[in-house]
């Protein structure tokens, strides 16, 4: 075994009776199945410290080598977030217009999306999540990351859990490509941003698409063997 390993106590880590376990996991799931993605945001002020914690919980997602290749470049400013806009409707502008497909289009009619994206300017924040092909790690050495993308994307879905926890509503936006979010952001070219976090509150008259409420059975997503 390698002399760089240093094995310490499971930390935290507390045992439940059955029944409560059965309790929290069906508690876990009432809840969770209330989250929808919305499109129709409030202007309602959301304080910093909430999605600062928010985004300490994402942190805690497990990744390659714990090198944590992200990093969450959260914007409240007016003026970049119209900048923002500006840049991710140009690119969705040509993707409506055809350089989706007519497949990948009929597949979005059910959700009412188009290349407009008045949220990105409403919302009171986005986050752009970022990753990384060499970073600093925690330890302060500069590495190659490993699992880049699963990493980055377990580390989003703690967002989403932790934003929904904290009873914010959110919306994954993927404007492709989304290189502007480098510059207008300041991120260095060897980071690749993932997703465009839209947060905030539901707008009072918020809809979502009928389509988002059908959900697969157990069965047809999970397998026992």
């Amino acid at each position: 075994m390698s002399k760089d390993y240093q094995p310490v106590a499971l930390p935290d880590y507390v045992e439940l009776p059955e029944a409560e376990m059965r309790a929290r996991a069906r508690a876990f799931h009432d809840q969770i199945r209330r989250r929808h993605t919305v499109r129709d945001f409030s202007p309602r002020p959301v304080p910093r410290d909430i999605i600062e914690t928010c985004i300490r919980a994402a942190g805690t997602a497990p990744n390659g080598a714990n090198h944590q290749p992200w990093h969450f470049c959260v914007i409240g400013d007016k003026a970049v977030k119209a900048r923002i806009r500006t840049a991710a409707e140009a690119e969705e502008s040509e993707f409506y217009a055809g350089k989706a497909g007519e497949e990948w289009l009929k597949a979005l009619a059910p959700l009412g999306t188009d290349a407009d994206k008045p949220f990105l300017e409403v919302a009171p924040w986005l986050i752009a999540v970022f990753g990384a092909r060499r970073s600093v790690s925690a330890d302060g050495v500069r590495r190659k990351n490993y699992y880049v993308p699963e990493s980055v994307n377990i580390a989003v879905g703690f967002l989403i859990v932790a934003l929904h926890q904290a009873g914010l509503a959110t919306l994954t936006h993927t404007p492709a490509p989304m290189g502007f979010l480098n510059a207008i952001c300041g991120r260095p070219d060897e980071e690749k941003p993932y997703i465009l976090m839209v947060v905030g509150y539901p707008a009072e008259r918020a809809t979502i698409p009928a389509h988002a409420l059908e959900k697969k059975p157990l069965e047809e997503i999970a397998s026992f063997l």
